[in-house]
């Protein structure tokens, strides 16, 4: 049997990480590959990563031909589906994956209107198409498919647009929240860079200082109450606007500061740690000279 790799139909949607990958080697050696791989004819629409590892091991796999995909938008569709309703797929992925669904969907609508030449009736012996998802006309209809909010919808908006690759990588990572992401991106692009390059604890402060820039603290809805979690962050990342140039170069000096620090804590961390180091060495030769004299070690 041929099987085609499409690359970028491989690439479509987000690899996993190294340790997903390990894990389903570890499994696949296991207990065999359960799941049939999906063909459109000899293309390979899913299960890259079981035949990438059932062929580097020679262990056999079974396939099923979906003859319903009518054109490769079928397919991104399809795939796309597919993951939405997976439990590992991220808030972040899922929303990327409900924005690319809407995109291909409003792309087909507008080829309809600008050639609505009527479709040929199918063989008898065909096989019937994929019916038509339902359009997503709205956020509310993209963050049901996403099952997010509408609030992370229109934050992750933001991030494809305006967040910097390093940012992207970052909130792919989990390294930072899509809300403070969100609010990051409004930053130069080098100072994106620069937060990502601090980790985790700059990536907060570069958060927290650029809302506070912008007077974007968040506040609960009803006094003595709470708002919900992705309400706030709403409120946080959509109500910055863009930031001026004076909050800007005040953010940038606030984020140059915190590297410094972080420079400077990780040293004295690195000094500690030879420290400890030579201390242990020390009481190591303490206790092989007590064993030597054959003197019993002090308890503890």
């Amino acid at each position: 049997m041929n099987i085609v790799v499409n690359e970028d139909l491989r690439a479509y949607i987000d690899p996993l990480s190294p340790e997903e990958y390990e894990a389903l080697e570890r499994s696949i050696l296991a207990e065999g590959c359960r799941d049939a791989l999906v063909l459109w004819g000899e293309l390979l629409v899913d299960g890259h990563n079981r035949y990438s590892i059932c062929s580097k091991h020679g262990l056999p796999f079974q396939t099923v031909q979906n003859t319903r995909f009518k054109s490769i938008e079928d397919v991104h569709l399809w795939m796309i589906d597919q993951h939405l309703g997976r439990r590992s797929v991220s808030d972040f992925q899922r929303g990327v994956l409900a924005l690319r669904k809407k995109e291909i969907l409003e792309a087909r609508r507008l080829a309809v209107l600008q050639d609505p030449a009527p479709e040929a009736p199918p063989a008898e012996d065909s096989t019937p198409a994929l019916p038509p998802p339902p359009p997503l006309k709205s956020r509310e209809a993209i963050a049901k498919a996403a099952r997010v909010s509408t609030a992370t919808v229109t934050q992750i908006e933001k991030i494809q647009k305006s967040a910097a690759p390093e940012l992207v990588a970052a909130v792919k990572a989990g390294e930072v929240s899509i809300s403070a992401a969100a609010v990051i991106a409004d930053l130069p692009v080098e100072t994106q860079a620069a937060a990502v390059a601090g980790g985790k604890k700059t990536l907060r402060e570069t958060a927290k200082q650029a809302r506070e820039a912008k007077g974007g603290k968040r506040k609960p809805a009803d006094e003595g109450q709470d708002a919900p979690v992705g309400e706030a962050q709403a409120a946080s990342a959509e109500d910055l606007g863009p930031l001026s140039d004076e909050q800007r170069e005040r953010l940038q000096l606030q984020l140059k500061a915190l590297q410094q620090e972080n420079t400077r804590l990780q040293q004295l961390l690195s000094e500690r740690d030879a420290q400890l180091g030579q201390a242990r060495q020390q009481l190591l030769r303490a206790e092989e000279a007590l064993k030597a004299a054959g003197l019993a070690l002090p308890e503890a």
